[in-house]
């Protein structure tokens, strides 16, 4: 009887140290990756349904919904956002649609 609690106590021990077990997680990367200024190449872009869009306003809301969405692709070409009509619009409503989505 005298001997019940100390196994149940070294039984209690051995299973939870039994379940903890060693993590296979690999460890987060020290810093997000940077993208390259400019247009994605077409191999990498995230791919949304623009289809009847012109090209302008299809790069801009990739562009605008990445960002809003805070993805590795998150990029605002700002010469082509003030001189392109097209591109700011699609950039304007992509970040506007996206922003809701996260």
């Amino acid at each position: 009887m005298r001997y019940r609690l100390p196994l149940f106590i070294i039984l209690t021990v051995l299973i939870i140290s039994a379940c903890s077990g060693i993590s296979t997680k690999q460890p987060l990367p020290a810093r997000k990756p940077e993208r390259q200024a400019g247009p994605l190449p077409d191999s990498a872009k995230p791919k949304y349904n623009l289809t009847g869009y012109p090209v302008s306003t299809q790069q801009g809301y990739i562009d605008g919904c990445e960002t809003a969405k805070r993805t590795s692709w998150a990029f605002k070409d700002l010469n082509r956002y003030d001189t392109d009509e097209q591109y700011r619009m699609g950039w304007d409503d992509g970040f506007s649609l996206c922003k809701d989505t996260k």
